[in-house]
C-alpha cells in the first residue's frame, strides 16, 4: 500500500514535472537523452521513478549547500547526471553520480563528457545502499521519504560538517537547518558533531567548568558549572563540530563560548566585553 501510494504520487509528480520541464528540455545545454537511449518521464527504477529536477532548482540546491571547487559531492540516484555535471560545471567541484540503472548510468557518463567535465565526473553503476560515498562533504538526492530514512542512520555517522540537500522528502524528525521554496522545495542538513554528555573545560570565567550537553540531532542544550554556580547555556547552537554558546559571569557580563569539537577534544575561544582567552576541554563521560 507504502509503496503503492508513493507510485501515484509519482505519477502525479510526473505529469506536473512534464509540463513544468518541457520549456527546459536541455541538461546545462545537453538533452536528457541521446540516440543510444533516451529515458523515460516516469519510469520505474529501483524503488523510484525517474523525474529529473528542474535546472534553476538544481542550481539553488548546489548554491544552498555552499558547493565549491574544494568539495566533493555524491549524488544519490544520479539519473542523467544533471546534478553532478552541474556540480562539476558550473560550481568547480568534483562529483559522483551513483546510479542503479545501467543505461542510465552509461547516458550519464556520456553527458559528462559532452558537458566537458567528463575528468571531473564519475557515474558509478550501483546501488545507493551499498556504495561507500563517506568521503562526500555534499551528498544530493531525490528519494521518496522511506529511503530518506533508510539511510538517515549512513548520513548522521558522515563527518560532521557534511552538507545534505534532498528535493522534495525531508528526514522525518530531524528537522533541516533550511528549506527553500521556490521553484520547487529543497532541504539542507549539515551533519552535526556528537557533542552530548559532560565535557571539562579547563578556564571559563577564569576557572575549570564542567559542561553538560543534551543533544537531538543539530538541538543542543544543557548547562554549565562553574565552582559552585549552576549556569544555564544561552544560545546554544551546533553546525558540524562548530558549538557556540553563552553565559552570564559572575560579574553579570555576557560572554560566549565559541569550540571546535574533534575526536572528544575541544578548542575555541571565550569572549566578551574586551575578554578574550583561549579554551580548551574533553569529554569525560
Amino acid at each position: 500500500m507504502w509503496r503503492s501510494t508513493w507510485r501515484s504520487a509519482g505519477a502525479l509528480l510526473c505529469l506536473i514535472a512534464t509540463l513544468s520541464f518541457s520549456a527546459h528540455a536541455q541538461l546545462f545545454g545537453n538533452s536528457y537523452g541521446d540516440d543510444k537511449y533516451t529515458p523515460r518521464m516516469g519510469q520505474d527504477g529501483k524503488d523510484v521513478i525517474w523525474i529529473p529536477t528542474g535546472n534553476d532548482l538544481v542550481r539553488n540546491m548546489l548554491e544552498m549547500a555552499k558547493v565549491g571547487s574544494s568539495d566533493l559531492v555524491y549524488d544519490l540516484g544520479a539519473g542523467d547526471g544533471k546534478i553532478a555535471i552541474a556540480a562539476a560545471r558550473e560550481f568547480g567541484a568534483t562529483s559522483v553520480g551513483i546510479e542503479f540503472n545501467g543505461e542510465m548510468a552509461a547516458l550519464a557518463k556520456r553527458n559528462a563528457e559532452r558537458a566537458g567535465v567528463g575528468k571531473r565526473v564519475q557515474i558509478i553503476h550501483g546501488d545507493i545502499f551499498k556504495e561507500d560515498f563517506s568521503q562526500a562533504s555534499v551528498v544530493t538526492m531525490y528519494l521518496l521519504p522511506e529511503l530518506n530514512l533508510k539511510l538517515r542512520p549512513t548520513l548522521l555517522k558522515m563527518k560532521p560538517g557534511t552538507r545534505l540537500v534532498s528535493h522534495a522528502f525531508d528526514m522525518g524528525d530531524w528537522e533541516p537547518d533550511q528549506t527553500i521554496r521556490e521553484p520547487g522545495t529543497a532541504y539542507l542538513w549539515i551533519v552535526p558533531a556528537e557533542v552530548g554528555g559532560y565535557w571539562q573545560l579547563d578556564r571559563v570565567d577564569g576557572e575549570k567548568a564542567r559542561l553538560y550537553l543534551v543533544q537531538r540531532y543539530q538541538k543542543v542544550g544543557g548547562t554549565l558549572m562553574i565552582g559552585k554556580r549552576n549556569l544555564p547555556l544561552m544560545n546554544p547552537h551546533l553546525e558540524g563540530n562548530q558549538l557556540t554558546f553563552s553565559f552570564i559571569d559572575r560579574k553579570q557580563v555576557y560572554r560566549t563560548v565559541q569550540l571546535i569539537i574533534k575526536d572528544g577534544n575541544a578548542k575555541g575561544e571565550e569572549k566578551g566585553h574586551g575578554i578574550l582567552n583561549e579554551v580548551t576541554g574533553r569529554r569525560v563521560n
